[in-house]
C-alpha cells in the first residue's frame, strides 16, 4: 500500500517563526513528530511518503500515487486540514485522520473516512487489524494511556531535514498540574509517563546519524514533571551523550518550580539545555487562583525567572489576559512584569477555552461559550464572553503588544536578559554548512534590521553594547534581534 502522510499548513503565528526562518533560509521550524512516529508504527512493507505542506506543495501527482492519506495536526491548522481533506476526497483517496485537532473535534470533519484518535500507540493497532480484514470502523478512540516505553523511533528519514530549523523529540507525556484552561491533562493525563534514557539516546543517535547537528526541542508539556527520573536517568545519559557527540543544543517546556532546584538547573545546562518555555500566565494572584495555576502562586516570579536565567537557561514565557478576575490594571502589570523579568520571547494571548478543559465546561454551563477556539495564541480572538468589557480587553491587549514589541522596549528587554544570562559551558559543534548559514543570517540581519528596518538605531546599539559588554553572547543577540522582527510582523498582522 502507498501511504501519504500529510501535515497541514501552520498559519503565520507567534510560534511559526516564518519571518525569522527567512534569515536562515528554512521553510519550517520542525518536522511533524507525531506523523513521523505514526509512520514508524505502520506495516514495514507499506511504502510511505511525507508531505509537509509547510515545506512542500501538495501536488496532484502525490494524491495520484497514494492509496491512502494519513493526516494529523493541531487546532491552529484546522483550515488547512479542511482544504487538504476536500482535495483528497475530490480524487477519491481514502483519508485517515488523527492527532490533537481531530481528537478534539472530529465531528467537524464529515469528509474523512476514518478517525484514529487519542494516542496512536493504543488506537492504531486495532485500526490496522480491522483495515486488513476489510472491516475498519469510522472512529477509534480510547481512554487508555499508552506505555510510551514501547514507542518506536520516528522515521525522520521521510523528512527533508535541511528544510527545518530544529528537530523535535518527546521524553514524557502528561503533567502533574491541573490548570483549568489547559487541555494537556485531558489528552494525556496527570501522571507523567516517560521513555527510558536508552530510548532518548537512540532517537538522538538516529538524528545524528542522519547528519543533524542543530537544535532539538523536547516537546514535553512539562519536562520536569518527573524530577527523580531526570536526575537519576535521563540527564546523566544526556550529559554523557553530549561529551561523546559534541554540543547539540536542547530546549523544552517546564514549570516555574524549576527555579527551586539548583541541582536540576545545573544538570539541565550541563546536558545542553539552553532555553525553557514557562507558563507564567499572569502576575495577578487572584487570576492564578481562578485558573488553578497553584504552582505559580505565592512566589516572586520575577526573581524566579532571573534565577533560571543565571543558571544558563533562557526563559521564554507565556502570558494570558482575559481571566474573570482581571481588571484594567492587568495590562500595565503584564507590561511591567515582562520588561522587568527580561523575558524576551513573551507570548501574550487572550484567554481561550479548549474543548475538554474545566474552563470550557464551566463557561458552557454559564452560557458564555461562543465558538470553537482558533488555536492561535496571539490572534486577538476569544471563544467566550469575558467578564471585562470586550472593547476594553481588546484595547488593553493591543497596548501590551504595542509596548513590548516596539523596537525601543524589545531591545531594552534583550539587554535586561543578556545582563543576567550566564551561558552554559556546552558549545555547539557546528559543521561548515551551519556556520555559513549563521554568517549569512547575520548579514541579512544587517540589511533588514540595521539598514531598512524601523529598529535600525536600536539594532546597532544592541550589537555594539553586546560586543563590548557580553561578546560571547553576540550570536544570541543577533538571534533575538531576528526573533523581534518576526514577533512584530505577527503582531502587526493579527492585532495591531
Amino acid at each position: 500500500m502507498n501511504v501519504l502522510l500529510i501535515y497541514p499548513e501552520f498559519p503565520d503565528t507567534f510560534w511559526s517563526f516564518k519571518h525569522a526562518l527567512k534569515f536562515i533560509r528554512k521553510k519550517a521550524s520542525s518536522p511533524p513528530l507525531g506523523l513521523l512516529t505514526v509512520a514508524a508504527m505502520l506495516p514495514p512493507e507499506w511504502t510511505k511518503r511525507l508531505i509537509d505542506v509547510n515545506v512542500t506543495k501538495l501536488a496532484k501527482e502525490h494524491l495520484a500515487w497514494a492509496d491512502c492519506v494519513l493526516i494529523s495536526g493541531m487546532i491552529v491548522q484546522r483550515q488547512s486540514a479542511r482544504r487538504i481533506i476536500t482535495r483528497c476526497k475530490e480524487v477519491g483517496v481514502k483519508v485517515v485522520a488523527g492527532g490533537p485537532l481531530f481528537t478534539s473535534e472530529y465531528e467537524q470533519f464529515e469528509e474523512a473516512d476514518h478517525f484514529v484518535l487519542n494516542e496512536a500507540e493504543v488506537t492504531l493497532p486495532p485500526f490496522l487489524a480491522d483495515l486488513e480484514q476489510g472491516r475498519a470502523r469510522r472512529v477509534y478512540t480510547t481512554s487508555e494511556f499508552a506505555d510510551i516505553r514501547k514507542t518506536p523511533v520516528p522515521l525522520w528519514e521521510l523528512a527533508d531535514l535541511d528544510r527545518y530549523a530544529t528537530m523535535s523529540i518527546q521524553f514524557s507525556r502528561g503533567c502533574p498540574y491541573n490548570c483549568d484552561f489547559c487541555n494537556v491533562t485531558a489528552l494525556f493525563g496527570h501522571r507523567p509517563r516517560i521513555k527510558s534514557a536508552r530510548q532518548i539516546v537512540a532517537e538522538l543517535d538516529r538524528l545524528y546519524d542522519l547528519g543533524w547537528r542543530g537544535g532539538v526541542f523536547f516537546v514535553d508539556d512539562n519536562f520536569i514533571g518527573n524530577k527523580k527520573s531526570l536526575k537519576t536517568e535521563l540527564l546523566p545519559a544526556l550529559i554523557e551523550w553530549q561529551k561523546e557527540k559534541g554540543g547539540m543544543p536542547f530546549h523544552t517546556e517546564v514549570s516555574i518550580n524549576l527555579a527551586d532546584d539548583e541541582e536540576l538547573m545545573q544538570m539541565m545546562a550541563e546536558a545542553g539545555f539552553g532555553t525553557v518555555f514557562i507558563g507564567i500566565e499572569t502576575p495577578d494572584e487572584d487570576s492564578l487562583t481562578e485558573c488553578s495555576k497553584n504552582q505559580n502562586r505565592g512566589r516572586d516570579l520575577v526573581q524566579d525567572v532571573k534565577r533560571i536565567q543565571r543558571a544558563g537557561l533562557q526563559v521564554q514565557g507565556g502570558f494570558i489576559v482575559g481571566f474573570d478576575n482581571d481588571t484594567p490594571s492587568i495590562f500595565q502589570r503584564q507590561i511591567d512584569f515582562i520588561q522587568k523579568s527580561g523575558i524576551v520571547t513573551a507570548m501574550v494571548g487572550l484567554l481561550q477555552a479548549p474543548p475538554g478543559t474545566r474552563l470550557y465546561e464551566r463557561l458552557k454551563q454559564e452560557g458564555r461559550l461562543l465558538s470553537l477556539m482558533s488555536g492561535d495564541n496571539v490572534d486577538g480572538t476569544m471563544n467566550f464572553i469575558p467578564k471585562m468589557n470586550l472593547d476594553t480587553l481588546r484595547e488593553g491587549y493591543k497596548n501590551i503588544l504595542q509596548h513590548i514589541y516596539s523596537p525601543e522596549h524589545y531591545y531594552q528587554r534583550v539587554k535586561t536578559f543578556l545582563r543576567e544570562y550566564k551561558p552554559p559551558k556546552i558549545k555547539a559543534q557546528l559543521d561548515f554548512a551551519h556556520v555559513l548559514e549563521y554568517i549569512m543570517a547575520f548579514f541579512r540581519s544587517i540589511y533588514h534590521l540595521g539598514i531598512v528596518g524601523q529598529e535600525r538605531v536600536h539594532y546597532w546599539k544592541l550589537l555594539f553594547w553586546t560586543l563590548f559588554r557580553r561578546p560571547q553572547l553576540f550570536p544570541l543577540a543577533i538571534t533575538l534581534a531576528i526573533y523581534g522582527h518576526h514577533f512584530r510582523k505577527v503582531c502587526e498582522l493579527h492585532v495591531l
